[in-house]
């Protein structure tokens, strides 16, 4: 792993564990399983290392999926530039990044 990759997944571990470094938003589907559960599925996202090639291939920790209850969910890192415009210039600078990671039922992708 390059020095840029290595970066990058540290930040998104950090906003897949804390919810900081970034913003979170979840799909209508994960926020009608109510806020208990929704507090329990952040939780164990926050927990997630079923990180592989078939899943991570990049080794940036940004997607994941697994079944919450009964139900599939995943979740992706994107990463945007400051004005959420387009796609962020360098993913490993958070001073040019602003990370977004979507919670969703596996049906809403």
């Amino acid at each position: 792993m390059s020095p840029a990759t290595d970066r990058i997944r540290a930040l998104n571990d950090q906003l897949r564990k804390n919810l900081s470094g970034g913003r979170a938003v979840m799909t209508p589907g994960v926020a009608a399983l109510g806020s208990e559960a929704v507090y329990r599925l952040v939780q164990t996202i926050a927990i997630f290392d079923d990180f592989g090639s078939a899943n991570d291939p990049h080794g940036e920790h940004d997607f994941g999926a697994f079944d919450f209850d009964g139900t599939p969910v995943m979740f992706k890192i994107d990463y945007y530039d400051k004005s959420l415009e387009f796609g962020s210039p360098d993913p490993a600078d958070p001073t040019v990044t602003e990370r977004i990671i979507t919670i969703m039922l596996a049906e809403e992708y």
